[in-house]
């Protein structure tokens, strides 16, 4: 019986290495981009979760027939400021329906602008509420800029 040796040759290690390196190479692009993706779906989930507080701020607001900014509790402990049924833009409003984590966004005065605070940019990684101008008009919440995220 003749003896053979098995495993693989140098020749093919130095192949696979190569087409490793080379795929490494393409797909090291794309996933560095993540992290601007990830800013960007965080800040548009916040946008979300500060549109819905506000609506149902109002809707709880008209359903006590309160006045235009008599403050509202929520969950039994949390206070809304409110200005014209929709919560202010001071602290104590939209910031304290939302209840969003301080650590992740910042505020910024005089309207509330929500800003993702790791964003390199953080001005240019945001968007704003502001408070409703009447009792006929609703509060407006800007479009993101995601340009700094």
């Amino acid at each position: 019986m003749k003896n053979q040796a098995r495993g693989f040759t140098l020749i093919e290690l130095i192949v696979v290495i190569l087409i490793l390196g080379i795929l490494a190479a393409i797909a090291a692009p794309r996933f560095i981009n993540l992290t601007s993706q990830a800013r960007i779906a965080a800040l548009n989930g916040l946008r979300a979760a500060v549109s819905s507080a506000a609506t149902l701020a109002n809707a709880l607001t008209v359903a006590q027939g309160n006045t235009a900014g008599q403050p509202i509790t929520i969950e039994g402990s949390v206070t809304v400021l409110m200005t014209n049924y929709y919560p202010s833009s001071a602290g104590g409003g939209i910031d304290a329906a939302v209840r969003f984590d301080a650590a992740t966004f910042a505020t910024a005065a005089p309207a509330m602008t929500f800003q993702v605070s790791a964003a390199p940019t953080i001005a240019a990684c945001a968007f704003l509420y502001t408070a409703a101008p009447s009792t006929t008009q609703p509060a407006t919440i800007g479009t993101a800029v995601t340009t700094g995220c």
